[in-house]
């Protein structure tokens, strides 16, 4: 289906998008095209005017802009992406199939294409592939007053103009940056280096992850930050608001992750009922087939059930105690591995402060069941038998052991999977839990067996 042939509608749709729109803003218009059917958006956007269209597409918000444009002709396609920021480009043309693809890519006039094609050649997740190559430099010959004039003609097709790249005459490498607030405040015929900031400018490589990307713009309270070569010369930049937008994505994949399923890839009401189940149900099987060997466990200690039935009061309590311990280590150590507060070499750091910390908990939580246990007997609330002494020290020891498994267990299972090069978010709350919970009914009945021996067993 092609929009094209409804431009009598297309330009109602416009105009009546824009009137019951006045006054509100560019994010607030985005999402109410994302309500919008792909066909209905299509027209709106195909009978605005060019910048307004342009704004719209180039907000990453805007869930369906891959095929909005696929299901333009060229001619309109081809005249909002040369509007758009090379790097939304990029990313809006990686979103569709192979022939749709090839068909806007040639309709780019070859300049545009040349940037786009060498920013889609960067692999994902690096600052070469969230960068944009609209950015604003000039010579270090140049004046202040040179400088402010160039800022004037081209800020209407530069991602920001907060920061401007001084680059070497001869050599065009990165050689200094100057704010837009120094520059105003220059005086109009000194040098562009007179209110250059002092020092070697930051600066990244365009193969850089963008976590280590992220850290870098915090650490210097960048607005933006230069990507350079190896000969230092600038690749193109990398702006807070993109580094937010892929930080956003990869903390919704990954907290998506941790409950226990695929990462959906899609806003929870876009993606279908079959799409929903096939992310969901693998894990979900996993996972029952995980618990099958809690009742295996079980199974293998039937005798000793039989024996002191009141054991089985505290399978819940053990279960609950051991995974609760090891999702709180598996989440600590997931999210400072992603800030780069700890890295692959500090797992024996970290075991050796999980170690101390679990016995601690497990005694806490240990102590907590041991009282309870004597206050129900000594209140008469439950009998748990003659030897319910006996008892609560095996729950008190059988909770410092699990706690203390759960811990260490959670703490060094984002370790090894990142060891093995996969998503460390892969080690989520249900898959400890479910870990946690057959070895946490294999330590509690050993130390059953090893302290009720000759007395309930």
């Amino acid at each position: 289906m092609n929009i094209n042939r409804f431009p009598l509608r297309a330009g109602h749709a416009a105009r009546a998008f824009i009137n019951n729109s006045r006054g509100a803003t560019i994010a607030e218009r985005v999402e109410a095209l994302n309500a919008l059917a792909v066909q209905d958006a299509g027209r709106v956007l195909t009978g605005m005017p060019l910048d307004y269209a342009v704004n719209i597409l180039d907000r990453p918000e805007l869930r369906n802009a891959a095929e909005i444009l696929a299901l333009m002709g060229a001619e309109d396609a081809a005249r909002l992406l040369h509007g758009m920021s090379n790097d939304r480009v990029a990313d809006v043309l990686l979103e569709l199939d192979g022939e749709t693809r090839a068909r806007l890519f040639a309709s780019l006039d070859e300049p545009v294409r040349i940037a786009i094609q060498h920013l889609m050649g960067y692999p994902p997740r690096t600052a070469g592939s969230i960068m944009t190559t609209e950015f604003v430099s000039v010579p270090d010959s140049w004046t202040v007053a040179q400088t402010l004039d160039h800022v004037r003609q081209v800020e209407r097709s530069r991602e920001t103009v907060y920061a401007i790249y001084v680059l070497g005459e001869a050599s065009h490498a990165l050689m200094h940056v100057v704010t837009l607030r120094r520059l105003i405040t220059g005086e109009p015929e000194a040098s562009i280096l007179s209110v250059a900031q002092k020092g070697a400018p930051v600066s990244a490589d365009p193969l850089m992850k963008q976590e280590d990307v992220a850290r870098l713009i915090r650490k210097h309270d960048l607005l933006a930050l230069p990507v350079t070569d190896d000969h230092g010369q600038m690749l193109g930049i990398v702006t807070v608001d993109d580094v937010i937008d892929t930080m956003i994505a990869d903390t919704t994949e990954a907290a998506q992750k941790f409950g226990g399923m695929e990462a959906l890839g899609q806003p929870y009401m876009k993606i279908n009922f079959a799409g929903m189940i096939r992310k969901r149900a693998g894990w979900l099987a996993a996972l029952f087939l995980g618990e099958m060997l809690t009742a295996s466990a079980m199974q293998h200690f039937e005798g000793e059930l039989e024996k002191a039935v009141v054991l089985t009061l505290f399978i819940p309590l053990i279960m609950s105690s051991g995974g609760n311990s090891g999702s709180q280590a598996t989440s600590l150590i997931i999210r400072a591995l992603a800030l780069g507060e700890l890295k692959l070499s500090d797992w024996w750091k970290v075991l050796f402060r999980e170690l101390p910390t679990g016995i601690v908990l497990g005694a806490i939580l240990g102590l907590v069941g041991f009282i309870r246990i004597v206050f129900w007997q000594s209140a008469g609330l439950y009998d748990y038998g003659p030897h319910w002494q006996m008892v609560a020290i095996t729950v008190f020891a059988a909770l410092i052991g699990i706690v203390t498994f759960g811990s260490i267990c959670g703490s060094m299972l984002p370790f090894v999977l990142q060891k093995l090069r996969l998503d460390p978010a892969s080690a989520s709350a249900p898959f400890v839990a479910t870990l946690v919970d057959v070895t946490g009914l294999v330590i509690y009945f050993s130390v059953a067996l090893l302290i009720l021996s000759g007395t309930l067993l």
